[in-house]
């Protein structure tokens, strides 16, 4: 299970949390702007847009969990077990491999409105990366500073939904979680008014009483309601520090310990990392479970117009500072 969410202050920042019971070895990747990547189904691209995210590099490619490109657009693939359904091959389509859909967009579109013009020719297949690695049941959320999109593949075909909240969780489908928000109209960061009764005289007991009702499981749903919520009405100051720490606030609302999720006997559910991007400059910031410390890598910091992915490996000690 996993969250992703967009926010914008001065800069647009977009991240999303990695919610699983086991890593696969994920590391921070920067594809510069010359590796060849061979699209299964739509040729060669030999020069591109850069990207920053992270991935999991199997036989020397890139497979994007999360990643935004040079230009600002930013893409996060999320589980939609149950749900996601690819396509086969068709002519007269470009034919996208799901493992490749990240890349594919970022590495051609500069922003929000092209990714929108190329979806609408392309065609979402359940070709393999290997026998070792099939096809995994994701959806999608794509952004840049103007707005964001959802993108799911479903049995009756592509869906792609206009996201205002910009928030994505799991299941159920996105149009059903948008009109499940409707129940929670009544939540307010202010404190609320006695509408009981005017016989009784009724009042506020306790600080944040006017969000009394918003979800606080673990579910997918729930997430959905609690990090929309939390996302809307965060406020921060405008420089890097206040936005990037206040981002990781909107994700920590929806943070999964260790013990709380069991999906077997003994493994748990964590959040394996959170992100968050500064799709203005470039720069990725992540903690993991065992590492609360912020940790950023600068897309700019290295040779973009390079052949070779560069692969920094997460920081996983905890980093505690000593104050005497």
């Amino acid at each position: 299970m996993c969250t992703a969410a967009t926010y914008q202050s001065k800069n647009f920042y977009m991240g999303r949390t990695l919610d699983y019971e086991f890593s696969y070895g994920e590391q921070i990747t920067v594809t510069p702007r010359k590796f060849p990547f061979e699209f299964r189904h739509d040729g060669r691209l030999e020069k591109h847009f850069a990207m920053i995210g992270m991935a999991h590099v199997a036989a020397g490619y890139p497979l994007y969990y999360d990643a935004v490109n040079e230009k600002g657009l930013g893409m996060a693939g999320l589980n939609f077990v149950g749900n996601a359904h690819y396509s086969e091959p068709v002519s007269g389509r470009r034919n996208v491999a799901q493992f490749e859909f990240i890349p594919w967009i970022l590495s051609q579109c500069a922003d929000l409105a092209q990714a929108r013009s190329l979806l609408a020719q392309m065609n979402l297949v359940g070709t393999p990366f290997s026998g070792q690695l099939p096809a995994a049941q994701l959806h999608w959320i794509i952004a840049d500073r103007t707005g964001a999109i959802t993108v799911e593949s479903v049995t009756d075909g592509l869906k792609i939904y206009d996201n205002p909240v910009g928030v994505l969780t799991n299941n159920p489908p996105f149009d059903t979680q948008m009109f499940q928000l409707n129940n929670y109209m009544h939540l307010s960061s202010r404190q609320p008014q006695n509408l009981f009764s005017d016989e009784l005289e009724l009042q506020a007991y306790s600080r944040g009483m006017g969000a009394l009702g918003l979800p606080g499981d673990l579910s997918s749903a729930s997430r959905f309601v609690r990090v929309a919520f939390t996302k809307l009405h965060a406020v921060s100051a405008e420089d890097e520090e206040s936005s990037v720490g206040q981002f990781f606030h909107i994700l920590g609302s929806v943070e999964q310990s260790r013990g709380c999720c069991e999906v077997s006997e003994g493994a748990y559910e964590i959040t394996i990392y959170t992100s968050c991007w500064n799709a203005d400059q470039g720069i990725y910031y992540y903690t993991t479970y065992t590492n609360h410390q912020i940790t950023a890598v600068d897309m700019h910091r290295e040779e973009l117009d390079d052949k070779d992915i560069i692969c920094c490996p997460m920081l996983g000690k905890e980093q505690i500072w000593w104050e005497n």
